[in-house]
């Protein structure tokens, strides 16, 4: 029987996890809250509903597989507000993903953390994300919902690299003492979400990043090296002209565990380190560019 996947938040990550299990034949639909963004999404040969907007329960009782990739704002998952009797009633569903984010472990001053460490989130979307897990960790306990939970760290891939703000001059090395990042290519989240839809195993959840927590000022350095191009002036986090937004990215430095993905899945990264991930943006952006 063909497997059927549905997407709410077809975006970045949710298209590339969808290009992958479409090549492997199975039906993949998503949902996208814009609604020239649906239709030019169908365009392109997409199976996109905008919603909310469209009657999305046909499509849900048809799945097999869900993945809810849409971020959670001030009073939860915006999924659950419009669909919540209809997942604590979809007894039909192999495997449900949750897409959350490391934010929710908060500051650990670069210390290490797994998915056994206690939440304690330093940031508005952080105390978002965790209020969202326990909204679907309520229905899988409550309801048997097949849910996995997945803490994905800084994404980066095709198009979402350090490579244009090094060219155009706009990049900065801002230095903050004891600040580690960990990151995560978008090819590996894909494939972590395959090896657990694959084989659904309710109730765990995963970090999802590489072997390599790095300060960020290392990354923007390795990408002007492959580009031959001067090392971006260092500035001072306390000092540095930023955003609030990009501020508070600092405000949680951490080194993310992804034993677990390895044991548990098998998961062997197709990008271990920024510096592999980075080498191969850049040779895919030179041939598609040339």
């Amino acid at each position: 029987m063909t497997k059927n996947l549905l997407i709410f938040g077809y975006g970045y990550t949710g298209q590339v996890f969808a290009d992958l299990m479409r090549a492997e034949g199975w039906k993949v639909t998503g949902t996208t809250r814009e609604a020239e963004k649906s239709a030019a999404l169908q365009a392109a040969g997409h199976d996109v509903f905008h919603w909310p907007g469209t009657d999305i329960r046909p499509a849900l009782a048809a799945a097999t597989h869900v993945l809810i990739s849409a971020g959670p704002n001030d009073v939860g998952d915006p999924v659950l507000a419009q669909l919540g009797k209809e997942f604590a009633g979809a007894k039909h569903l192999e495997w449900l993903g949750y897409l959350s984010t490391t934010g929710v472990y908060g500051d650990h001053n670069g210390s290490w953390v797994d998915e056994t460490t206690a939440l304690n989130p330093a940031t508005k979307r952080g105390h978002q994300r965790v209020f969202a897990e326990n909204q679907w960790l309520d229905l899988f306990k409550n309801h048997d919902l097949p849910l996995h939970i997945f803490r994905l760290a800084g994404i980066y891939g095709p198009d979402r690299g350090p490579f244009a703000k090094v060219r155009n001059g706009t990049a900065r090395r801002i230095i903050k003492a004891r600040q580690v990042f960990s990151r995560t290519h978008v090819d590996d989240i894909a494939q972590v979400l395959r090896a657990s839809a694959t084989a659904p195993d309710a109730g765990n959840i995963y970090n999802v990043c590489d072997n390599d927590p790095a300060p960020p000022q290392d990354v923007i350095a390795e990408a002007a090296r492959l580009l031959n191009l001067p090392i971006p002036d260092s500035v001072d986090f306390e000092t540095a002209d930023m955003t609030p937004m990009a501020r508070s990215f600092y405000a949680e430095s951490k080194k993310v565990s992804n034993a677990k993905i390895k044991t548990k899945l098998g998961i062997k990264l197709i990008y271990p380190d920024y510096k592999t991930g980075l080498r191969a943006l850049l040779a895919t952006e030179q041939a598609t560019y040339k």
